[in-house]
């Protein structure tokens, strides 16, 4: 089965559950504080999506607490990874479903003393990929297709395209998939990460190059 777009968030949402960003890291290891991390958010922005066949579908916040231990002390940490997500309608059967999906992940990072703590800069595609699976057995059956290169926040970025199974629940239906996703990209005080699914009866590579290219920091 292919995530609902409230599946995609958590699923995303998971690639950023050990990482932090920018506060006290004397206050963290003296035990004086906890700490709270936000990242700032990445968009798409509304020149690209004014010619883009996909829409804004929501734009949300995921926190996570967790525990972490920098020079033998162990503190809880609250991450707060931004989530932005875009659609676009494709006919299936006769009825009409927003099934084609890209999510922007901007997840916070940090060095606390010189120990970093967000796995998201070390993590291959195929690592981030495995998140997404592991946590959700509706996407099956995942195969590494291609590779390319995109500008994506300035940089030129690597996209694996990976051929998937899935099912949609609402419909009741089977389908080969497209899968897209990027390495980590480093920008200010986060790493972003972009994530496109679509049915592969539709080559939507170009729209989705397209969406990656528009991709903006808003630090």
């Amino acid at each position: 089965m292919v995530p609902t777009r409230r599946h995609l968030l958590a699923s995303t949402g998971t690639l950023g559950i050990a990482s932090l960003a920018g506060c006290s890291a004397v206050d963290f290891v003296l035990g004086n504080d906890s700490l709270s991390f936000e990242a700032a958010r990445a968009v798409v922005n509304e020149a690209t999506l004014s010619e883009s066949p996909y829409a804004e579908s929501k734009q949300t916040s995921d926190t996570i607490t967790r525990t972490f231990e920098a020079a033998g002390q162990s503190r809880e940490v609250e991450v707060t990874n931004k989530i932005a997500e875009y659609d676009r309608g494709i006919s299936i059967l006769g009825q009409e479903y927003r099934w084609a999906m890209f999510t922007v992940l901007s997840t916070p990072k940090v060095e606390i003393l010189g120990e970093a703590f967000n796995p998201v800069a070390d993590m291959s595609t195929d690592e981030l990929i495995a998140l997404i699976q592991d946590r959700y057995d509706q996407i099956g059956n995942v195969e590494r297709d291609s590779t390319r290169s995109v500008e994506v926040l300035g940089e030129s970025v690597e996209v694996v395209r990976y051929r998937a199974e899935g099912r949609f629940t609402e419909a009741d239906v089977r389908l080969d998939l497209t899968l897209h996703i990027t390495e980590p990209v480093a920008v200010a005080e986060d790493f972003v990460v972009c994530f496109g699914v679509h049915p592969r009866q539709i080559d939507d590579t170009d729209e989705i190059n397209q969406l990656l290219g528009g991709v903006e920091h808003t630090a």
